[in-house]
């Protein structure tokens, strides 16, 4: 067990009460689920807590058509029998584990070196997915049927679950989970996560920038609202422009908005929204 605690990470900032709750989950070996909208830096909880204990960290990126035994492990059947119909490989082609390649669960238990496991948007799953996935967690090991074998965990991963709470997860799934709700973040906090990706960030630029991108959330039209990272992608777009005046962004002429809004329609409706608050 890992006795360093997690306390964030260089381009991570961490409230207190999900520093408690990663440390906890770490403590009592539990996987930490993750819900939140897109944007509130779920996925990057895992890649700071990699770099801040020094583990590897393996992405399990779900599917919703994904069986758990691709997570596991797969048997490489195709390339076995071109070895065997070809005979031009140094593979033992009766040697059936030779051919065998562990999934991302796979690789977190037969690692010498204890990982993060990010299993990410759980939510894409079925239920028996959900299920039978965390009772390999509970249980640390596996069978290869094929050569009827059972892996056991040299390390128990630091295990991270993110949803996006697009469909409701079994209550036994929960039940064996610690949970953290990650807000989206406020103005205040949303500060301080771009002064650290940008420390010698013009205040005036910063500040009429972030108050801009609230406002520009709160339009009710919009389907996919921006995100976190669709600031920090405008904050770069308009400092590659030397002729722009961060005192524009207070008069609501807020250029680049194709940065921050991805979806036709909603960049029509922002469009729209920006047009006619600039009038004033």
């Amino acid at each position: 067990m890992t006795k360093a605690p997690f306390t964030g990470a260089t381009q991570y900032v961490l409230d207190e009460e999900l520093a408690k709750i990663v440390n906890v989950s770490m403590a009592l070996e539990m996987p930490l689920l993750l819900k939140g909208e897109p944007g509130t830096g779920k996925t990057m909880l895992a890649h700071a807590i990699a770099e801040s204990l020094k583990m590897p960290l393996l992405i399990l990126n779900v599917k919703s058509s994904m069986k758990l035994v691709e997570a596991l492990y797969q048997y490489d059947t195709l390339t076995r029998l071109n070895d065997s119909r070809f005979g031009d490989s140094t593979r033992d082609v009766s040697d059936i584990e030779a051919y065998i390649r562990m999934g991302k669960i796979g690789q977190a238990f037969t690692s010498d070196q204890r990982t993060v496991l990010l299993i990410d948007e759980i939510d894409k799953a079925d239920t028996d997915f959900q299920d039978d996935m965390l009772d390999v967690l509970d249980q640390m090991e596996f069978d290869i049927i094929e050569i009827d074998k059972t892996i056991h965990a040299k390390n128990r991963p630091v295990i991270i679950i993110t949803s996006n709470a697009k469909k409701d997860l079994s209550d036994p799934f929960l039940g064996r989970c610690n949970f953290h709700h990650i807000a989206f973040p406020d103005p205040k906090m949303m500060s301080k996560i771009i002064r650290v990706h940008f420390p010698d960030l013009n205040k005036t630029l910063a500040q009429n920038a972030i108050q801009a991108f609230y406002q520009l959330r709160q339009i009710e039209s919009i389907e996919k609202r921006p995100a976190t990272r669709e600031l920090i992608n405008w904050l770069r777009a308009l400092q590659t422009d030397p002729d722009f005046n961060p005192k524009r962004l207070a008069k609501y002429d807020l250029p680049f908005l194709g940065v921050l809004f991805k979806k036709s329609s909603d960049f029509v409706q922002a469009n729209q929204h920006v047009q006619r608050r600039s009038r004033f």
